[in-house]
């Protein structure tokens, strides 16, 4: 009787910061809930969450050793023993995940490799193999590196003339070329040039960052569910639906492969940040990891703060329901903070990130909760404040971000807002830009066979499980909490209250936030999807997520906990061996299958210009051969594939009209309004058969310049000029007065653009 007394005397006297604090704790906590929705409950809850703020660097850190020794004397185990145990859990764990990333850096190195055959290739062919924007961001990374000094080559990317023609540009700013900064800077620092190439050492880069990419989550999901099996599993699923978690397949260079390992460390921190009982420690570890990361990740990706509003939203609705350190979350909006203002001074102020919807989200909570902290607790504004809270920041954050928009000039991406209206069926459109958008595979809905590949991988099935189990349990404790009843300080497996845990509920929130992206438009699955695998896993290796349902079902022929611990285990070794036996044979042959990318048009076509066209060229055609031309000649392009720039998108419709139905005369006055000599024409755009009718550049083009009549369901092209691309080839008049073909193979046709035009009919 006197052991049982001791530890609930220290629980008392810890519940607050002396004794005359937890008589009122205790008073408060016998209280019956005589009514759900009153606002006195929820705020004494938030008090008992500030409080225990305060106390969890100091009396926790005190009495949790002495609380684990006594219960471990009561077990038999000697602190020494305990100590051994958890250094080795912790010692193969960090192991597991540091392997786990190294391998999958590895394993993207030899698919690589095996793809493109890049070991026995010239370097023009590999940097044929980088297409669109990629093929821009790795050229201006050898331009950092021909540069006299780094101080040259930054000054040279940030004053631009020789890219784009008639056009200065802030390559650094207008790119996010940071990546590129940073992989020059430690080729060069790191003595490289005479121990690797330039181009393995560049992708070298990327490979590493996407095997931080899989520690990260591998440690989120260990974190979560305290067993490092869970990181094994989360790893599995990522790779074996490599597909849908990342684009490094196709875009090496690509902003987000950059970008999102940082994110994913981020998120990993932020989960170890928001955990209740964190000792002191710890938590400045966590705290530092998400200013770091946080900062870094806006830096890399322009449309980072875009990824960081919807984290913060999640934030946000974790705080409303008080189901989280207010203390905790609001520090967090201080990282935001931060790191915008400073992502403003050092990327040349950046006038998107002040008009951001993050900014506004984050200074009108932050006006609200003080706004709410100094009304007094007892007054009727008070309460009409705690209930009316949501609608109050969104109000504040919606009118401030019509403010900043309205007062400071900017150009956040305008085409955006245009692309939403439409996708969204607000507005209807016949511009080419926004029709080509639409048309694009990762701005549409996703397929029936992402799903499907989901559902092969076992993937899908558990994440619903999951979801439905934490959500049920989170709407549980929302209740509660409406009805006055505060949270655990300590949850144990017992309980079965998953749902209490606030970084549970911040991957919830988080992930079905993602997911009504991802079932809007393809290409955000590549955000969702990874933390798919990371929560399927942490769910099916946690005990309290087994241990919550089987509180709902009420099981007695069988102890619950038990049984809990059993599934824990069994599940994801059942999950782990059936992948192993099916989906192992196919990466191997992955790794072993001999694949052949060649394109001997484009090297040959590459080839000419280098040594038959004048350095002063300026060439002209689609967007994404500008690209490669840029990267493998150096020759300066009338248009680039990049689309945060309504002057670029512009040009990139205007030199599409070589595919249209106008006269020679018109295309003449564009081309050479952008001073080009060379036109450049793609037969498999020219003559392209689409799976989509409508969705070919071509039929594009015939809607925005008016050349298509619908009629009763019916469309009718019509024009009194012929599709340029076809009449050029004719080499007849008028066309040959202004081109003259000066080289062609199968699938490029190059004309010199006339100086002197003679009008022979």
């Amino acid at each position: 009787m006197r052991e049982r007394s001791r530890p609930r005397g220290r629980r008392e006297a810890g519940g607050g910061t002396g004794g005359a604090d937890a008589s009122p704790r205790r008073e408060r906590r016998g209280e019956p809930a005589a009514g759900c929705g009153h606002g006195p409950a929820m705020e004494e809850g938030a008090a008992d969450l500030r409080q225990r703020k305060k106390q969890n660097c100091t009396e926790s850190d005190k009495m949790a050793p002495e609380e684990r020794n006594k219960e471990n004397s009561k077990l038999g185990r000697s602190p020494k023993y305990m100590l051994i145990q958890r250094f080795a859990k912790l010692f193969f764990g960090c192991l597991a995940a540091v392997t786990s990333g190294m391998m999958y850096a590895v394993y993207l190195s030899t698919y690589h490799e095996r793809k493109f055959w890049f070991s026995s290739r010239q370097e023009l062919e590999r940097e044929i193999t980088f297409q669109g924007d990629s093929a821009i961001y790795y050229s201006f990374y050898k331009e950092l590196l021909k540069a006299p000094s780094f101080e040259r080559g930054v000054y040279e990317l940030t004053h631009n003339n020789k890219t784009i023609s008639l056009k200065t540009i802030n390559a650094v700013q207008q790119m996010t070329l940071y990546p590129e900064l940073i992989a020059s800077v430690l080729y060069q620092a790191s003595g490289s040039e005479e121990v690797i190439e330039p181009v393995y050492f560049y992708i070298g880069i990327v490979f590493g960052l996407q095997g931080i990419y899989v520690t990260a989550l591998f440690v989120t999901s260990w974190v979560m569910s305290g067993t490092w099996l869970a990181g094994m599993l989360t790893v599995a699923w990522f790779i074996i639906n490599r597909t849908d978690t990342t684009r490094i397949d196709y875009s090496i260079p690509s902003r987000e492969n950059w970008a999102l390992p940082y994110f994913a460390c981020q998120v990993a921190a932020l989960t170890g940040y928001l955990k209740k009982n964190l000792n002191c420690s710890a938590e400045k570890f966590c705290y530092l990891l998400v200013n770091a990361s946080t900062y870094t990740f806006m830096m890399m990706w322009e449309y980072s703060h875009y990824l960081l509003f919807v984290q913060a939203v999640s934030l946000f609705l974790l705080d409303s329901f008080a189901l989280a350190q207010t203390e905790k979350v609001h520090e967090v909006y201080r990282i935001y903070l931060f790191s915008v203002i400073v992502g403003y001074l050092l990327q040349f102020e950046n006038s998107a990130l002040l008009v951001s919807p993050l900014l506004s989200l984050v200074v009108a909570l932050m006006l609200s909760k003080s706004l709410q902290m100094n009304m007094k607790k007892s007054t009727f504004v008070s309460r009409l404040l705690k209930v009316m809270y949501i609608y109050l920041v969104l109000t504040v954050a919606v009118t401030l971000n019509f403010l900043l928009k309205m007062f400071i000039p900017h150009k956040e991406n305008g085409h955006l807002l245009k692309f939403i209206e439409v996708k969204l069926g607000l507005n209807t459109t016949k511009n080419f830009t926004m029709n080509w958008l639409l048309c694009q595979e990762s701005l549409q809905a996703p397929s029936q066979d992402f799903f499907l590949r989901l559902t092969q991988s076992s993937l899908l099935p558990f994440y619903i499980l999951v979801l439905i189990i934490c959500l049920f349990s989170v709407t549980q404790v929302i209740f509660r909490r409406i009805c006055g009843e505060p949270l655990k300080e300590t949850i144990k497996l017992e309980d079965g209250r998953i749902g209490e845990r606030p970084e549970i509920v911040y991957h919830v929130i988080h992930t079905i936030l993602l997911g009504c992206l991802a079932m809007c438009l393809e290409g955000m699955k590549y955000l969702w999807t990874p933390y798919v695998c990371m929560l399927a896993a942490f769910g099916v290796c946690s005990p309290e997520l087994w241990m919550t349902l089987f509180k709902w079902l009420r099981l007695k022929a069988v102890h619950p906990i038990l049984l809990a611990l059993i599934l824990s285990m069994a599940v994801p070794t059942i999950i782990g061996f059936s992948l192993w036996k099916e989906f192992f044979p196919r990466i191997m042959t992955e790794l072993t299958e001999l694949q052949e990318f060649y394109d001997p048009d484009t090297v040959e076509l590459m080839t000419w210009i280098k040594r038959q066209a004048p350095v002063a060229a300026v060439f002209a055609g689609s967007p994404q051969l500008m690209g490669v031309i840029k990267l493998c000649t150096g020759w300066m392009v009338s248009s680039l594939p990049l689309y945060n720039d309504d002057d670029l998108l512009k040009r990139n419709e205007n030199i599409y009209q070589i595919y249209s139905k106008r006269s020679a005369e018109d295309i003449y006055k564009i081309l050479t309004s952008y001073k080009a000599n060379f036109l450049v024409i793609e037969d498999s755009i020219c003559n392209e058969v689409g799976p989509v009718r409508g969705c070919r550049v071509k039929d594009l083009l015939d809607i925005a310049n008016g050349h298509v009549v619908c009629e009763e369901g019916d469309n009718y092209a019509y024009s009194k000029y012929g599709r340029f691309c076809h009449e050029i080839k004719m080499n007849y008049s008028p066309y040959v007065n202004y081109f003259t073909r000066v080289y062609w193979n199968r699938s490029y046709f190059v004309y010199r653009i006339n100086t002197v035009i003679s009008f022979q009919s």
